[in-house]
């Protein structure tokens, strides 16, 4: 086909293939720049507010930008682009965070589960990658991130082995998207698609929990293996790390017992609130980014005089990179650069009833390593619905696709924002991982979660 049907304008019109070619070369080389991000200097906001300004100006030369001229009032039509929720999410907790770590809660309770795993790092990663899953499924992966690997930081740099971190860190990051496909409100992509399929909340948990327990305990014998996370074996050994761990006391970071009490109330009512978002009337329409910024500025009440310092340890790159990112692909929508690429992910469920789904799982795993999978996913759901009433559909190829969309943020630190929280989280700790280095460190991780998957899929073809 030499033109595509943009449905996502208000006033459906064609985009020429030449413009799509060339919005989808903009996107490449975005791509390509955050690759290189150490080599150039330039840090990930910076890369993508430049591709942000050529995909706009490309835009309005090209047309495919024509139907938004003006926007809603006073405000701009390409700040809608932005998914102010995810930015709300971040910036809340980031927050939230910042302050409740100064009551000394977090590192009270990082020591608290150093002691309980008695100091061996394989246990210490078996219960920081299991907390990860379940703060993934009930609460949303970006928060889970944060706290979790805050959680993750206090608790190496007690132990003295901040060596392990990056493989820490790492591991959390990717099972924040496995976590993520527990339920069907765990992310996104699993709102739009499930709902779509038809897909109810229980039969999503049932059904994609045997997935997420194995692809979990893959996951953390990788982790340990790759990065040299060992228990302890000998008794010198044992012995040691019990007299280390003698020496901690979990009360030390605690200045104010009323500040700590506090915290922790806080700090469940936030978990309550996020778990529960979607049945709260009212909050519900607020939408979750409400809810973690509402938290975020009331703990600030905790330090009004001195919220200067909260906000210099707040990540501005990383909500700049997101801001940007979000114009950059909201300009690929329009441009049909999504698309063609949804358009081309589900064409792969016609080459066989067995390879169909399998095909469609990894090709909507990769699109969505370098796409926001929200907008990828909102395609498919738009591409499959339809073909979804015919005889010759199965229904695993939803499932291929709901996993697909969920993994391929486990492929680049861009496919999810979970794994760029990640990405920032190792930076500020000051250990060396740029794009490539995600790629290559996570890649076998992916691989390993693409095939689990490709072979339940499989299974659920025959089963359902």
């Amino acid at each position: 086909m030499g033109e595509f049907l943009l449905l996502s304008n208000p006033v459906a019109h064609y985009v020429p293939t030449w413009v799509i070619v060339l919005h989808g070369a903009i996107l490449a080389l975005m791509i390509l720049a955050l690759a290189l991000e150490e080599k150039i200097h330039a840090n990930k906001s910076v890369i993508t507010g430049i591709a942000a300004m050529i995909a706009l100006i490309v835009g309005e030369l090209t047309g495919v930008l024509s139907l938004f001229d003006g926007g809603h009032g006073h405000v701009p039509f390409y700040v809608e682009f932005i998914d102010w929720g995810v930015i709300a999410i971040i910036l809340g907790s980031s927050l939230f965070v910042e302050v409740t770590t100064q009551s000394g809660i977090f590192s009270w309770l990082a020591i608290k589960l150093t002691k309980y795993t008695q100091g061996d790092p394989f246990k210490l990663l078996v219960a920081y990658s299991w907390m990860t899953v379940v703060f993934s499924a009930f609460l949303n992966n970006v928060t889970a991130m944060i706290i979790v690997g805050s959680l993750t930081t206090v608790s190496l740099e007690k132990l003295n082995r901040r060596d392990l971190l990056l493989g820490f860190l790492l591991a959390e990051g990717l099972l924040t998207n496995i976590g993520g496909l527990l339920t069907l409100i765990s992310s996104v992509p699993n709102i739009i698609l499930g709902n779509a399929a038809g897909i109810s909340f229980i039969e999503f948990t049932y059904i994609s929990a045997p997935y997420v327990v194995i692809a979990t305990l893959c996951t953390i014998y990788l982790a340990s293996w790759r990065f040299g996370i060992k228990g302890l074996k000998t008794e010198t050994e044992k012995s040691e790390s019990k007299k280390r761990i003698a020496a901690f006391d979990e009360r030390d970071g605690i200045e104010s017992q009323s500040f700590f009490v506090l915290s922790w109330v806080v700090f469940i009512g936030f978990i309550l609130a996020l778990a529960t978002t979607d049945v709260i009337p009212y909050i519900k329409e607020l939408g979750i980014g409400f809810v973690a910024m509402a938290f975020g500025v009331s703990m600030l009440l905790r330090v009004k005089n001195d919220v200067q310092k909260v906000y210099v340890k707040t990540d501005w790159d990383l909500l700049f990179f997101f801001a940007f990112l979000f114009v950059v692909i909201g300009v690929m929508e329009h441009a049909a650069v999504l698309e063609q690429i949804g358009g081309l992910v589900a064409g792969l469920m016609n080459i066989g009833e067995t390879t169909g789904p399998l095909a469609l799982l990894w090709a909507s795993g990769f699109a969505s390593s370098v796409t926001d999978n929200i907008p990828l996913a909102a395609m498919l759901a738009k591409t499959l619905q339809p073909l979804s009433q015919g005889p010759n559909f199965a229904s695993n190829i939803w499932w291929a696709t709901i996993y697909g969309c969920n993994l391929g943020g486990n492929i680049t630190p861009i496919g999810s924002a979970s794994t760029v929280v990640a990405v920032t989280i190792i930076a500020r700790n000051k250990l060396s991982l740029g794009f490539v280095g995600f790629v290559k460190q996570a890649l076998p991780f992916a691989i390993v979660h693409l095939i689990l998957a490709s072979v339940y899929v499989w299974l659920l073809g025959i089963l359902l």
